[in-house]
């Protein structure tokens, strides 16, 4: 089987004479990394996060410690996406934009959960960083695993989100996350030549129930220690071109990619973060420094899901039943058909008319 190694180890020397002046050190230290330990014969000790072989302890290991740290409630899982005029600017300060994706999506959720009318209360959100389509082409982005519900700030009780079908409403997400962006890079002094257009089209955002928060660990676990593409997937390198396969993430069917080579590592590289960034973060009740509250909101599920279990005479878990679907309505004109609930739009608070005030504005022309 054709490995990552041995592609990095034929054709990355010339690779480097090629492109010297313009790698970063953390796409220099990869390729050395990644060709050590295959020329040694030292399998799994490279200790390159970026390496397809090693780090299999080291995820299950953080899977082991999430699983510790999860509340027992439901939870969603979110996406926000970095839009592709943003992607040219993401690579070349990817330090300042990785970081700064990371924290505008864990504030705009809970900025919008911090409202009484959605929620009312401090999220737990666990953030994870990727930089990858199933191509391997550029496509940075963040997944949120959130609790469905969090501690009230006295700390007194456990509040549930006030609609069961939806955690926030995702038309105010959306431009509150790009504001943040927004507003992250005019500190940083990276948005004078940025068109303002950007900032005015919507932004992808995505949020949708995933359960008690097992799968969506097992999933994101996947991706934690890992780089976007796994020796499984090259089928073939002939010295100057690679392919490997993916599946299509709306077809969902299994393709092949054939690159020179060069075009291939390029690829690869793209996707090495800078030395020391953290990819995963942790926010809110998942924080590594909320102990304290996050006990407490396990204490109040406790007590919520046997007050509960008392009253209805089950023993399942409050974090394993899903809400049940709603009727669906008849079609009035036709009396075949039946109507579904696509979005429904509610009259924000005088505290969420303000937030959108200040965060959603257009940036002038």
């Amino acid at each position: 089987m054709v490995e990552l190694a041995d592609i990095v180890c034929q054709a990355g020397p010339a690779y480097r004479r090629a492109f010297e002046a313009r790698m970063l050190p953390s796409h220099r230290r990869a390729l050395e990394d990644l060709c050590a330990w295959h020329l040694d014969f030292a399998y799994h000790s490279c200790r390159n996060r970026h390496c397809p072989k090693c780090h299999r302890d080291d995820t299950r290991r953080w899977l082991e410690g999430l699983r510790g740290r999860l509340l027992p409630c439901p939870y969603y899982l979110g996406t926000f996406t970095l839009p592709a005029e943003l992607r040219a600017l993401a690579r070349s300060h990817q330090r300042v934009v990785y970081d700064l994706l990371l924290r505008a999506a864990a504030a705009a959720l809970q900025t919008l959960a911090d409202d009484p009318r959605w929620v009312g209360a401090t999220l737990g959100i666990l953030a994870v960083l990727h930089t990858w389509a199933r191509d391997l082409s550029y496509h940075p982005h963040v997944h949120l695993l959130v609790t469905a519900g969090g501690l009230t700030p006295d700390g007194e009780a456990w509040r549930k989100p006030a609609h069961r079908r939806w955690l926030v409403p995702g038309y105010c997400l959306s431009p509150i996350f790009r504001a943040k962006v927004r507003d992250g890079l005019d500190a940083a002094g990276l948005s004078e030549e940025l068109d303002p257009a950007i900032f005015r089209k919507p932004w992808a955002v995505h949020l949708q129930h995933a359960g008690d928060g097992q799968h969506a660990a097992e999933y994101l676990s996947r991706y934690v220690h890992r780089v976007a593409l796994t020796n499984e997937r090259i089928e073939a390198f002939d010295g100057e071109r690679v392919t490997f396969r993916y599946v299509g993430s709306r077809t969902r069917e299994t393709r092949r990619l054939t690159l020179p080579v060069h075009a291939f590592l390029a690829r690869f590289l793209q996707h090495v973060l800078p030395k020391g960034l953290h990819k995963i973060r942790a926010y809110g009740l998942l924080s590594p420094a909320a102990t304290r509250s996050r006990q407490r909101a396990r204490e109040l599920l406790a007590r919520e899901h046997a007050a509960l279990q008392a009253a209805t005479g089950t023993s399942q878990p409050p974090s394993t039943r899903q809400p049940s679907p709603r009727p669906k309505r008849p079609c009035p004109s036709c009396r075949r058909g039946h109507l579904e609930r696509v979005r429904s739009w509610h009259t924000p608070s005088p505290e969420l008319r303000a937030v959108l005030s200040a965060t959603c504005r257009a940036p002038p022309p």
